[in-house]
């Protein structure tokens, strides 16, 4: 992301009440048309599956909660999840090109080294990667999805997430100043 100041031609961010008004338009429209909520980590999984189920099928068979989504005929890729990890992708991509804000960068704090701030960003991504997992869910799946159904484990995830992120942010705020 760009800071404001960086590029006077990047367009304004949306105004925030509007983007939560059209989040859970999107959000609806995925219960109405898939008939489960948004979420990136089952997506995730069965990219996974995909890349197991073509070196090791035998494998996937053989294991009831992998054989149930990608056992015998049946492709791991034909999910609305993975559908709507892609269409983030793209979507973003092509909302930044449009916008005049898509740029690759690699954002650090001034006494951090490159390598410091990518293992750093990996640790954290491995971490909400298990913790997603153990939790049933993404951040997204979990907190929109799970509290647009008004479920409790959803509401405690995300104050255990925001909980553990000011617990942490002392500690890692040198990577920042």
């Amino acid at each position: 992301m760009m800071s404001p100041g960086k590029d006077s031609t990047a367009r304004p961010y949306v105004n925030p009440y509007l983007g939560g008004l059209l989040l859970g338009l999107v959000l609806f429209g995925a219960y109405a048309v898939t008939g489960a909520g948004l979420g990136a980590s089952g997506a995730i999984t069965r990219l996974q599956l995909f890349f197991v189920d073509l070196v090791a099928s035998h494998h996937v068979d053989t294991n009831a909660y992998w054989a149930a989504k990608a056992g015998g005929d049946r492709s791991p890729l034909l999910n609305p999840g993975v559908f709507m990890l892609l269409g983030v992708i793209l979507g973003g991509a092509l909302s930044g090109i449009a916008n005049r804000r898509f740029k690759l960068e690699l954002r650090r704090g001034p006494s951090i080294s490159v390598a410091t701030r990518v293992a750093m960003a990996l640790t954290g991504g491995v971490l909400m990667g298990v913790g997603a997992r153990l939790a049933r869910g993404c951040t997204s799946g979990q907190a929109l999805s799970g509290g647009a159904v008004l479920s409790i484990g959803s509401f405690v995830f995300m104050f255990a997430i925001f909980g553990a992120a000011y617990a942490l942010a002392y500690f890692v705020r040198k990577l920042w100043n």
